[in-house]
């Protein structure tokens, strides 16, 4: 088996990272801006991911409701899997297969969006979730690892990173979501700009950054 130092782990990093960026920036840059129209005309994101990319959902969903990098409205964005209650009782009663997608037929309207990440592109409960996504007219974007893989043939748009390990997939992950996050906020200054007048007074930064 082969031994992994935490060079060869930051080595592996940096590699993946050099072309992640050349392939990722232009979608990621259509995602943030199309996602801010979305969400800024009412629609709403909903994110749902296993493990490790549960986390990386989440944290995606918690940069929109709360804020990136400087205060701007919330906007509506749900973590599937952070709904407890639902996830283990639709498990019980429905199958683990269906914990995401029961959620998406409750909480998915036409032109919402639907964020799948998992570094397998594989995971049978974000395939079923995707297929009645499609179903409502709700528009599905995954993150995943290594083209191809069924997910990524199953959503309208994929972001596939080409690394060996699980552990950089998801890293490159997050690298993602904050990608998104810059240029969905830079959309959101933008209208906002020439919508201030609506806006004057609404709004106050609050101090500090909790990192989130």
């Amino acid at each position: 088996m082969k031994t992994v130092t935490d060079a060869t782990h930051c080595d592996d990093l940096m590699k993946a990272l050099g072309d992640f960026r050349e392939y990722a920036s232009p979608v990621l840059r259509r995602w943030g801006t199309g996602l801010a129209d979305r969400l800024g005309a009412g629609a709403r994101l909903l994110v749902a991911g296993n493990g490790g990319s549960a986390a990386q959902a989440q944290h995606l969903s918690a940069e929109l409701v709360g804020r990136y990098r400087d205060d701007r409205p919330p906007f509506s964005a749900l973590a599937l899997h952070a709904d407890t209650s639902s996830t283990t009782a639709i498990a019980n009663d429905y199958g683990v297969q269906d914990i995401f997608a029961r959620q998406v037929a409750a909480h998915g309207r036409a032109g919402d969006v639907l964020v799948l990440l998992s570094t397998s592109g594989a995971s049978e409960n974000l395939l079923v979730a995707a297929k009645e996504a499609g179903r409502l007219g709700v528009t599905v974007w995954a993150l995943t690892g290594p083209a191809p893989n069924p997910l990524a043939g199953a959503a309208d748009a994929a972001l596939c990173v080409a690394a060996a390990t699980a552990a950089t997939v998801q890293e490159l992950h997050l690298v993602a979501v904050h990608m998104l996050c810059e240029s969905f906020d830079l959309r959101v200054e933008r209208r906002m700009a020439v919508e201030r007048p609506a806006h004057a007074g609404r709004w106050t930064a609050p101090a500090g950054r909790d990192g989130a």
